[in-house]
């Protein structure tokens, strides 16, 4: 959990609050795609070696993960990668046996999706990019979560909306580090769009994301999805009025109203 809390903002507090077989279980899909995220997000690594890094890992993911591989793999890198992805091989042993190929799977899908976007040097030209862009990086994890559900205790949930929860998040993130990303010569905005036209996107997945919730009727699982929710809600909302986040303790406040429902 100590790798967890450094690496995440959004997941660490909703999967504390998970019981033990779900927090094992979702904090280690967690740990498996952060692991990647961290490899596209470098910021000393070049291009080309995010894409070889990125879609070696998804090839070894796509069979049973050779752990022996991946070390090879990431070790002439290893001063500059994070203990999150160096451990990719730790995350995954810690999953259990039912639904380790489904996390597998998607952490594969979305390494070769990320590759792909570094080799397009993350130009986001239409809604279609953004859709495609948003779908590998934050879309899989709902899907992933889906399936954990599923696993779990047999609750189902629509794709579709379980990719609009993932979407919805990133965008309010893509939001707040505009300005971060653009000095790094980076933009998330489609060519013909504006700011305000991405808060729509932002809302419109969101809303979607409204409805992936219904679908869960286990309390542990929707307080779980609550929070993330509520706190990109309300700091769409503060980004919206010039602010730059929500403070910490608006963010204390929003988890314990959802844990007192």
């Amino acid at each position: 959990m100590h790798i967890l809390k450094l690496t995440s903002r959004t997941f660490y507090v909703p999967i504390t609050l998970l019981k033990p077989t779900l927090k094992e279980t979702v904090a280690s899909a967690y740990l498996c795609m952060r692991a990647i995220d961290e490899i596209e997000d470098h910021e000393s690594l070049d291009a080309k070696t995010k894409q070889y890094l990125l879609q070696s890992t998804s090839d070894l993911l796509k069979n049973e993960f050779d752990n022996h591989a991946y070390q090879d793999l990431v070790t002439p890198y290893k001063d500059k990668l994070p203990e999150v992805s160096l451990r990719l091989g730790d995350w995954i042993t810690f999953c259990p046996d039912g639904i380790t190929k489904k996390i597998t799977d998607s952490t594969s899908e979305m390494a070769a999706g990320m590759a792909k976007w570094v080799e397009q040097d993350w130009r986001i030209e239409s809604k279609e990019d953004l859709d495609d862009y948003t779908y590998y990086v934050a879309g899989l994890v709902g899907v992933m979560l889906s399936d954990i559900w599923e696993w779990y205790d047999g609750t189902k949930t629509d794709r579709n909306l379980a990719i609009a929860y993932g979407r919805g998040l990133q965008t309010v993130n893509i939001l707040r580090n505009q300005e971060e990303d653009q000095e790094r010569g980076v933009s998330f905005i489609p060519n013909d769009w504006s700011r305000d036209d991405l808060f729509v996107y932002s809302r419109q997945n969101l809303n979607l994301a409204d409805e992936y919730i219904k679908d869960i009727k286990t309390r542990n699982i929707l307080l779980f999805c609550r929070i993330p929710l509520a706190l990109a809600k309300r700091t769409l909302k503060a980004l919206k009025s010039g602010r730059e986040k929500i403070s910490r303790n608006e963010v204390e406040t929003i988890v314990d109203e959802i844990k007192n429902q």
